[in-house]
């Protein structure tokens, strides 16, 4: 009896050491997505973003700079993910609110990027007026085209974006697991996207640069971490 109760200890401890060591692997891969996220969201976008104007929508920087970002946002979606689960005791609360604000606000960005990738080029050439209008979208103001349902989801997306970002880097600074200081610059850079109406249109992106830095610190901290030995260690 007590030779098979030790072989089941033992097989449950093994059992468990292969799950915990799976979850930390994901959640190093996870970190990585948000190291490469966040370095195209501080260089491709921050820096290389045209100008939201109708001249810029057909041009070859404007396409690869957009495939990026349509990539980079789902890269956001997993590694804000594996930042939350490694954290997601200590954060509390309002990691979980900032968390699923922030996931939110990355998921209708990538629907809006993808449209501008792979529609707005189309509706430049084939209607100029048409294209005038979603743009519109993104630098407030208005054209031929009403696309004030696409303008007010926009608007929403800012705010949960403003919101979800200054709430999880809150909550990450507060648990003290990963570098507090991206986490200051997650939630001080997340405040940022207030000024950017106020800036001329070709330095608005260069807003998304401190929050890009921060999202690639962490990511890195999370890709860095050496938990796997002590997770895998059989308990005595």
């Amino acid at each position: 009896m007590n030779s098979n109760r030790k072989t089941a200890v033992i097989k449950g401890n093994n059992q468990e050491s292969k799950m915990n060591a799976t979850t930390s692997s994901l959640i190093r891969y996870a970190g990585l997505s948000a190291m490469v996220a966040g370095i195209i969201y501080a260089v491709v976008v921050g820096l290389f973003h045209q100008p939201n104007i109708l001249l810029s929508v057909t041009t070859t920087q404007w396409a690869v700079v957009h495939v990026l970002a349509t990539a980079m946002c789902f890269l956001f979606l997993l590694g804000i993910t594996g930042i939350y689960v490694r954290q997601a005791k200590e954060a509390g609360w309002l990691g979980l609110v900032g968390f699923l604000l922030y996931s939110l606000s990355w998921a209708l960005t990538a629907s809006f990027t993808f449209a501008e990738v792979f529609i707005l080029p189309l509706m430049a050439t084939e209607a100029p007026a048409l294209a005038e209008g979603f743009i519109g979208i993104f630098a407030s103001s208005a054209g031929e085209t009403n696309f004030e349902v696409l303008a007010n989801l926009w608007t929403l997306t800012g705010f949960l974006y403003m919101l979800g970002g200054l709430l999880f880097g809150i909550a990450t600074f507060r648990s003290g697991i990963l570098p507090r200081w991206a986490s200051g610059l997650l939630a001080a850079g997340s405040l940022l996207s207030l000024v950017a109406a106020l800036l001329p249109l070709e330095h608005q992106p260069k807003v998304a640069v401190p929050v890009g830095i921060a999202l690639a610190w962490l990511g890195y901290a999370l890709w860095s971490e050496r938990r796997g030995q002590a997770s895998i260690r059989p308990r005595s």
